[in-house]
């Protein structure tokens, strides 16, 4: 699988889907070689802004104990992988026009988080606003991830307006965890 496909899958339920789904990738697999290390990307950039940039990206940012407050988001990053797998497939299966199995329940539950994981780079630049809108970015890709991911790895009736619904349960569930996690952040 090459980059453009990979990139192409928040915008297709076609792209890249299959051959995804074919992998046999099991829950640990994923865990270990696309969490485990996207996850360290938040808590890493935030320490690094949180002891280089000071006051200068936020009041108050400078006086945070970030190594604390980095090492409880990253394990509740990977808290929340397990929790949203396990989300999806019960929404997914509660209703009756869709079933998804397991595997590909945490497959996108690794999948959809990489954009919001990736624009912890933008951290990199001092500049609340700019972080801001590159999450905001990061979060209607994700949202995309799940409705394409769900078009594509679910059996279903051809009914687009199941699929939407369990995106949109799932990703309220999914906006609560990520306020909580950026909670956890801003209240240490």
């Amino acid at each position: 699988m090459n980059v453009s496909t990979i990139l192409g899958l928040p915008f297709s339920r076609v792209a890249g889907w299959k051959q995804l789904q074919q992998r046999p990738l099991s829950t640990p697999a994923l865990a270990w070689l696309i969490v485990v290390p996207m996850s360290l990307l938040p808590p890493l950039m935030l320490y690094y802004a949180g002891t280089h940039y000071g006051d200068d990206f936020a009041p108050g940012f400078a006086d945070r104990p970030w190594r604390h407050i980095t090492t409880i988001l990253f394990l509740a990053e990977l808290l929340t992988f397990f929790v949203m797998g396990w989300l999806i497939h019960s929404v997914v299966n509660a209703q009756a026009e869709m079933s998804i199995n397991y595997h590909d329940a945490y497959l996108i539950a690794a999948l959809a988080p990489l954009p919001l994981w990736s624009s912890a780079l933008v951290l990199a630049i001092p500049s609340l606003l700019l972080n801001a809108l590159a999450v905001l970015v990061a979060l209607g890709i994700s949202c995309s991830l799940i409705y394409h991911g769900l078009q594509a790895l679910c059996q279903r009736r051809d009914n687009d307006v199941a699929a939407m619904s369990a995106t949109y349960t799932i990703m309220a569930a999914g906006v609560l965890a990520w306020g909580l996690l950026m909670a956890i952040v801003w209240a240490y």
